[in-house]
């Protein structure tokens, strides 16, 4: 069944004109978005809206100009940008041109401000808990939609298409990272080899999302936690556990 074009959204037709311009059919367009064609045909004829993070990744297809419009659809402002931007940039050019990399999406794309290159995050509203404390059971990131958008300097996520953002609950990491914190996690970072030392997120199905530092020591892996008052999680006694990523860096509010 056709549909007048006049007649649809005009979210619907801005998605159709994009992957036309780019030259993709519904299924390449969905395979870069890791959707079916069917979810692209939906899009297309106004029958469901994708969700946020889906709008993110089009908007980083787009490229600049149009990328702000897609971006805006999953709330990403560019007033927000500005506002992680060094005050005197900001007051001494009235214009600023921003290149933004957005994460999830896999490609470089947007405006410029001098060497200024921001990564937006996807905020999702998922927990990794530190031990005492159970968290939520996601493995796959990718498919969670996120609740907000997090701009930061491209230098602190080197991978920006696996980065996302997670809140901790639970507080026996502290005072490095305390309940209520926002990690970044890069989830391209999963070799126990390279992470010795290293604040990770892992996975088993007892406790969920778990936020601990990873040891390696003659051949045993361990996730420890700051208080001691906690035993460390040995990785070696319980295959069921996994690495969901390497933490990046950590925001938390001013009280």
């Amino acid at each position: 069944m056709e549909h007048n074009e006049s007649q649809l959204p005009d979210w619907a037709r801005r998605i159709s004109k994009l992957r036309q311009r780019l030259g993709l059919s519904q299924a390449a367009l969905g395979a870069k978005l890791r959707y079916s064609p069917i979810a692209v045909s939906r899009w297309e004829r106004g029958v469901k809206e994708p969700p946020a993070h889906c709008w993110i990744q089009l908007g980083n297809i787009a490229g600049g100009p149009d990328c702000w419009w897609f971006w805006s659809r999953a709330g990403l402002k560019t007033s927000d940008v500005l506002q992680v931007l060094p005050a005197r940039e900001t007051l001494q050019r009235r214009q600023p041109k921003l290149e933004i990399v957005v994460a999830g999406s896999g490609k470089k794309t947007g405006r410029r401000l001098g060497n200024v290159r921001l990564v937006a995050i996807p905020l999702l509203p998922v927990h990794a808990a530190t031990r005492g404390e159970k968290g939520d059971h996601h493995t796959d990131l990718n498919h969670v939609t996120s609740e907000e958008i997090i701009a930061a300097p491209q230098m602190w996520s080197p991978h920006p298409d696996e980065t996302r953002c997670l809140r901790v609950k639970g507080s026996s990491m502290s005072p490095w990272i305390d309940d209520g914190d926002i990690v970044a996690v890069d989830t391209f970072e999963t070799d126990s080899s390279k992470l010795n030392g290293k604040i990770v997120v892992a996975w088993s199905n007892e406790h969920g999302l778990s936020l601990a530092r990873f040891r390696r020591v003659d051949g045993m892996e361990t996730l420890e936690s700051e208080n001691r008052e906690y035993e460390p999680v040995v990785f070696g006694k319980d295959r069921k556990w996994k690495i969901i990523g390497k933490v990046l860096w950590w925001l938390r509010r001013a009280p």
